[in-house]
């Protein structure tokens, strides 16, 4: 029997859902992407202690989804097990006058109305991002120039010590916050939760940043499309878009992967895109930008499988 069998046999037992052979471009904003063997849906952290453990015994390789907003899967998929935290670990509850917490998977959207709703202001930039609280804290999200850095007080996560899983959390400099990158970028954790800072404020005001935020994305980015967000990170002293765009690159195309025609910094899937496409399309890119202006764009966009 494959491990893969042996892990499912083993959540099943334990009453955690779970779903097999998933393509996994349904749980992506990208709609790319094969298969993922595992698709387990734990409901606690308990859950997710247990999961991770066993998937380490038996050696099944891991990765932890949210809503695959900023991420390019593979068109061979992933061979093992996606734990994906979202609607059965997305509670939200208010700490004190002015602190929220909530677990990670949480849509970011869905924290901003909470907010709204208790009358907090400061989270308004985040309105629209198309990710969970735990994508937006491993990667320090941001826009309109807030980011979570900005409203973070601290962050709850499961780490691997002394062969288990325990539970543990960062607060001020240790969580590590910086442009697109948080202690746990590239490290073997899985975020659980965050508590979040934010100010009275008036609820009107509020709904009204949100929307014109809101307002000002779905005319300026290509949102009628699937695509996993920024395609490239912000270059010291530019920006990846006017680079792109200064070359000459909107409505550049490999296969079904394009560069957007509506804002150059957003690689699109306007029709049947395959991971080779949009990787091929993101080395033209690097190419010519770096041949004309100097500039090397880093990729933005995780790639698994």
């Amino acid at each position: 029997m494959k491990n893969t069998e042996l892990l499912a046999t083993f959540l099943e037992e334990k009453g955690i859902a779970f779903e097999q052979d998933v393509t996994l471009k349904d749980h992506c904003t990208f709609r790319i992407g094969g298969s993922v063997e595992l698709l387990a849906h734990p409901s606690d952290e308990g859950q997710i202690k247990d999961v991770m453990q066993k998937a380490r015994e038996l050696s099944v390789d891991t990765f932890v989804l949210g809503r695959g907003s900023n991420i390019l899967f593979s068109d061979e998929g992933f061979r093992g097990l996606a734990v994906h935290l979202g609607k059965a670990f997305s509670q939200v509850w208010q700490e004190n006058e002015v602190t929220l917490s909530c677990q990670s998977g949480i849509p970011l959207s869905t924290l901003c109305e909470y907010a709204q709703r208790q009358s907090l202001t400061g989270l308004e930039f985040a309105y629209g991002i198309p990710g969970t609280v735990g994508g937006a804290v491993y990667m320090n999200a941001g826009a309109y120039g807030g980011e979570m850095k900005d409203v973070l007080l601290s962050t709850r996560h499961l780490i691997r010590q002394n062969g288990n899983w325990e539970a543990g959390a960062f607060t001020g400099e240790a969580m590590g916050l910086s442009y697109r990158r948080s202690a746990y970028s590239d490290r073997d954790m899985v975020i659980t939760g965050a508590t979040i800072g934010l100010r009275r404020g008036d609820p009107n005001e509020i709904r009204a940043k949100m929307d014109d935020y809101m307002s000002r994305r779905r005319s300026k980015q290509p949102l009628e499309l699937p695509n996993a967000g920024s395609t490239f990170k912000r270059p010291q002293g530019n920006y990846a878009s006017a680079l792109v765009d200064q070359c000459g690159l909107k409505g550049l195309r490999v296969g079904g992967a394009m560069v957007s025609e509506k804002h150059a910094g957003f690689v699109v899937n306007a029709g049947d895109a395959t991971c080779a496409d949009v990787l091929e399309l993101i080395r033209q890119v690097q190419q010519t930008v770096e041949k004309q202006t100097g500039y090397r764009l880093e990729r933005e966009i995780r790639l698994i499988g």
